[in-house]
């Protein structure tokens, strides 16, 4: 019965991310899709093929052309979509300096991972960085993420649950740098989690990339134009 329902407890944790730019389901099979449903030889792939920043983050950068497009207009439709997307307590703007030409939010996805062990249990949750500066015709998108929220439950593994034993909660800050595949030997010990998590960190950044695109070049809604 125990392991039912921390098993429901993930389903629902996971299902709750942020409906603004894509549930966590809807983003797992994204990511599936995109790198295979082995988590683990997807993060050992991606691993090859991206290094973490100067803070040990997993940070992204991107220039994206908005041709013929200049500042105010990009500013508009930008603050636009943050306002619509980062709107709540857990994903919020931080700053928003239009003489600047800089916005930043803070987003939260819960439960991006989880994984029941032996003994212990972990569900993973990410805070991205969102930054977007802003020039005539260009914009420049960084998304960095520094380290997994992790809520361990120590003994609501598989093991625990058979063994009756009630799990203790850990709130935990996960250092990337020390999982899997960064480190061979994941420090956590939890190579499935720290798998998944990368994976789905990675292709989250392509989905939060892609919409800003997107919002810039054809508005939020597709009818952000003068012909009214």
């Amino acid at each position: 019965m125990k392991r039912i329902i921390i098993g429901a407890l993930f389903c629902v944790m996971a299902i709750s991310a942020s409906a603004q730019i894509m549930r966590a389901e809807e983003l797992e099979k994204y990511a599936v899709e995109k790198y295979g449903e082995k988590w683990t030889d997807a993060a050992m792939n991606l691993g090859k093929e991206i290094a973490l920043d100067k803070n040990n983050s997993l940070s992204y950068a991107q220039v994206i052309d908005c041709a013929n497009q200049d500042k105010e207009h990009l500013y508009i439709a930008l603050n636009y979509w943050f306002t619509a997307t980062f709107n709540d307590a857990d994903a919020v703007i931080q700053l928003n300096d239009k003489e600047s030409g800089v916005i930043i939010a803070k987003g939260f996805i819960p439960g991006i991972a989880s994984h029941a062990g032996g003994m212990n249990s972990y569900l993973i949750s990410i805070r991205p960085i969102i930054r977007v500066d802003i020039k005539d015709s260009k914009i420049r998108v960084t998304y960095t993420i520094q380290n997994y929220d992790v809520d361990k439950y120590i003994g609501g593994g598989v093991m625990g649950a058979m063994g009756g034993t009630r799990p203790v909660k850990s709130v935990e800050k996960w250092a990337i740098e020390k999982c899997f595949p960064f480190q061979e030997k994941d420090q956590y010990k939890a190579k499935k989690s720290s798998s998944k998590a990368l994976v789905m960190a990675h292709a989250y950044s392509n989905v939060v990339i892609d919409k800003i695109e997107e919002a810039v070049k054809n508005g939020l809604v597709g009818n952000e134009n003068d012909n009214w």
